[in-house]
């Protein structure tokens, strides 16, 4: 699987580390070139310097073939904005972003993209721990 990930913080690191130890085709898009050292010495996939929400960075990422399309950076606005983009621009076939603010997951349910709050997976997480 050709997978392109948007953010190389801790998440998105750990996730392309994952994947290309699975054998997947990694490409990693951070805006910060420092954020690619958390990627191990020994990491086959592409990292690579610019903004998922452009669609010249996410061409040079190759997202055109890409079979998935994971934003997983600090902003929420920009998250949703490239996977907007890489869903209904470039048809990637799934697509994935974190979202801080569980208050907007139905919107963007809404607009068809797959997302995810920390938030409330750690608040679950914790109330099956204290309640059971």
């Amino acid at each position: 699987m050709k997978v392109v990930i948007m953010g190389c913080g801790r998440v998105g690191a750990q996730l392309a580390t994952l994947l290309d130890a699975d054998g997947h085709l990694v490409t990693v898009l951070d805006i910060d070139a420092y954020s690619f050292r958390r990627l191990p010495p020994d990491f086959n996939g592409t990292a690579l310097l610019g903004n998922g929400t452009e669609e010249e960075s996410l061409t040079k990422a190759s997202i055109e073939e890409a079979d998935a399309f994971v934003a997983v950076t600090q902003g929420d606005n920009r998250n949703i904005m490239a996977a907007q983009i890489a869903k209904h621009i470039f048809n990637v076939p799934r697509v994935v972003c974190r979202i801080y603010d569980p208050l907007r997951q139905e919107i963007y349910d809404t607009l068809g993209i797959e997302a995810f709050s920390p938030t409330t997976i750690l608040a679950q997480m914790l109330k099956e721990k204290l309640v059971s």
